[in-house]
């Protein structure tokens, strides 16, 4: 995992972007905070276990549909199954030690956060 820190390859309204093996910080004190960082270092295992191209087609794809499901641009973001599942996990500090391939995937159907 490379960190970079750059406030230009952010999009508004975010702090971080990851493309392995590659994560971009838009605040350097971002490099700190470890509950970011375990963020984003399950996002890269995500993209390992998809080879990281189809990750990102998922992603969108996944995004529009939770776009026309919700109506709602934030929604739709926070729905997407990779953050769902990122967002639940970003406290535990040992889940990529202990998470199982694809795990994802149980976060594509349920309640919106």
């Amino acid at each position: 995992m490379f960190l970079i820190v750059t406030k230009y390859l952010i999009p508004k309204g975010f702090r971080g972007l990851t493309a392995f093996p590659f994560v971009f910080v838009k605040y350097r004190r971002d490099k700190e905070n470890t509950v970011f960082i375990n963020h984003e270092k399950i996002h890269l295992r995500q993209q390992l276990e998809l080879l990281i191209l189809p990750f990102f087609i998922i992603y969108i794809i996944e995004y529009f549909l939770r776009f026309i499901q919700y109506g709602n641009r934030n929604l739709a973001y926070r729905n997407i199954s990779f953050e769902r599942e990122a967002y639940d996990n970003e406290l535990n500090a040992g889940y990529l030690k202990k998470r199982r391939f694809f795990s994802f995937t149980k976060y594509i159907n349920g309640t919106k956060h």
